[in-house]
């Protein structure tokens, strides 16, 4: 679960920190107040938009810290799969560093990049934003739902159906190049023969490149060799060193101690001589061929022109040889292999056809329970005499994803067929469709925290209350935390946070602080009686606390009972 977030220099929070509980966590505040910025922020941390904007005025960053508890060993292996490890108390801690110039996301001290970070916080939370439920108003989001909520069964048929997909695409797409016409393959082939003669007929090996091109600059700079060996040999066969070893032996005669510089001016003599004799050597074998000259460099020439053509270095044009090889032989088999790839092609279709059905028909009977569990989850929000369910349409084409396309459907008034959500449900009744889908999956899934931001749009009354119950429903398995106006939702809380909006030092700034039972009764006194708060109002709120604390009480008594 989330347990602690503390933000810092972001927008109206100059410093903010809570700690979250288990159960449901409420949020409450004035309009205004920054209820949005709290969310925001843990958005911003899970790899949301982080635009420079958000830095607090007059501040070099800003700053968003989230910690996880993570102790169910299953969550813990799933994270060491992707090579994430929760300390040993099993804490998680996700960071979010936003400077004018770049952004900073790391997971516990790895910095990590926002596609991985929401692959690892989606493990972890999952926030329902307070615009989502209009994506209810796009059908191809019915699907994926109705997936999520079957994945045990339907997510490994999914994935044999993408692998299906991959390779029936590419070998549809090898039969088209078949069907392309085989003239203008024959004319391919021909082109082919012509690039492989071309690459055999210049027998290229590989270092030979590098060879022609030293022996070149030994033709090109010949001239300049010559001279310099020149020097070098008239440097060598000067007489000093003979005059020295002369100087040196008449000395030597009248003191010994000179026998070792004599000793080895005898060595340097004798060396000297050696390498005037193999410069005037190598000087002797040097002759300009003008024909080997002109040979190098038309094979120089050749070499680069094939390059140019085929690949940058001679392995590379070697290697497209084999590739032209490869290819005109297929070619010249055109006829075998186009009716292997028709015969290929046929299997795959067949194959798919079947995954394809088979995924279909577990999403029908997926269906059927999840449209069931929805009807009784949204007669529980206050929909009488609902209809919900799910219709599909079969594709005109295959998709990595099966032949499926699928809707829901629901009819709020008894006797009305059954259309589209987009054509029958206002924004409230979405948002209330919204939380019973989030209530169903909840029952499948394992995301220890959910985050609903103001769920209650569009709703009053008696059918406030069927959410508030709701959301408690969903947290007795999972963390909730919720920020609301109503305040029959507020009074079920297990946890209940104001978010102020407050003046200091002549700037606006939100903060963020759990409240007492008598606070949070005052709170709930706020939201039921606007600006002025009589004991009458602050009574009431009493009571709502009171019956709420009734309800989980009794709900807990049942479950205990079964």
């Amino acid at each position: 679960m989330l347990f602690h977030l503390s933000v810092r220099n972001l927008a109206l929070i100059d410093s903010a920190e809570v700690e979250f509980e288990e159960g449901l966590n409420i949020l409450t505040g004035e309009t205004g107040a920054g209820k949005s910025v709290i969310i925001g922020s843990v958005n911003v941390a899970l790899g949301g938009k982080a635009s420079k904007e958000l830095i607090r005025q007059g501040c070099d960053y800003a700053y968003v810290e989230l910690v996880f508890s993570v102790t169910d060993e299953k969550k813990r292996e799933e994270l060491r799969k992707k090579e994430v490890f929760p300390d040993t108390d099993g804490n998680l801690i996700i960071s979010k560093k936003i400077m004018p110039a770049r952004s900073i996301s790391r997971i516990n001290d790895e910095t990590v990049t926002a596609a991985r970070l929401r692959e690892i916080t989606g493990i972890l939370i999952d926030i329902h934003g307070q615009h989502e439920h209009q994506s209810l108003l796009y059908h191809s989001k019915h699907l994926e739902i109705l997936d999520e909520y079957g994945k045990s069964r339907i997510e490994p048929l999914k994935k044999k159906t993408a692998e299906a997909y991959q390779e029936y695409v590419a070998v549809k797409k090898k039969m088209e190049y078949y069907q392309s016409g085989k003239e203008q393959l024959l004319r391919e082939a021909d082109f082919l023969r012509f690039e492989i003669e071309e690459i055999e007929n210049a027998g290229l090996r590989a270092g030979e490149e590098e060879e022609l091109e030293s022996r070149y600059r030994r033709f090109s700079n010949s001239r300049r060799i010559a001279e310099s060996l020149s020097e070098a040999y008239r440097a060598v066969s000067g007489e000093q060193i003979a005059r020295a070893l002369k100087a040196v032996e008449t000395a030597s005669q009248f003191d010994e101690g000179l026998s070792g510089i004599r000793d080895q001016l005898y060595d340097v003599d004798s060396l000297m001589s050696d390498l005037n004799r193999e410069i005037s050597s190598y000087m002797d074998s040097m002759t300009f061929d003008e024909e080997a000259f002109r040979q190098t460099e038309e094979r120089l020439d050749l070499i680069r022109s094939l390059e140019n053509k085929y690949g940058n270095t001679i392995e590379k044009v070697l290697e497209s040889l084999e590739k032209k090889q490869e290819k005109l032989e297929e070619l010249e088999n055109f006829d075998l292999l186009r009716m292997e790839t028709e015969k290929r092609l046929s299997e795959l279709t067949e194959r798919l056809e079947e995954l394809c059905g088979e995924l279909s028909e577990i999403r029908r009977q997926t269906a059927v329970k999840l449209t069931e569990r929805m009807r009784e989850g949204l007669s529980d929000l206050n929909f009488m005499n609902v209809d919900f369910t799910m219709e599909f349409r079969r594709l005109s084409h295959y998709t990595a994803g099966g032949f499926d396309e699928a809707e829901f459907l629901i009819s709020t008034n008894p006797g009305e067929p059954a259309r589209p959500l987009g054509m029958v449900a206002s924004g409230g009744e979405l948002s209330r469709i919204m939380l019973a889908l989030k209530a169903v999956l909840a029952e499948t899934d394992d995301i220890p925290t959910l985050i609903f931001d103001e769920i209650d749009t569009g709703i009053s009354g008696r059918t406030a209350q069927m959410v508030s119950e709701k959301l408690s429903l969903i947290a007795e398995s999972h963390q909730v935390i919720c920020i609301t106006h109503l305040p029959q939702i507020a009074a079920m809380a297990d946890s209940h946070y104001e978010i102020r909006k407050t003046a200091r030092d002549g700037r606006t700034a939100t903060q963020i602080q759990r409240l007492s039972e008598e606070q949070s009764i005052d709170e709930l006194a706020r939201l039921l009686g606007g600006a002025e708060i009589t004991e009458a109002v602050r009574q009431n709120a009493r009571e709502m606390r009171a019956l709420a604390g009734e309800k989980k009480g009794r709900r807990a008594s049942e479950k205990a009972g079964k």
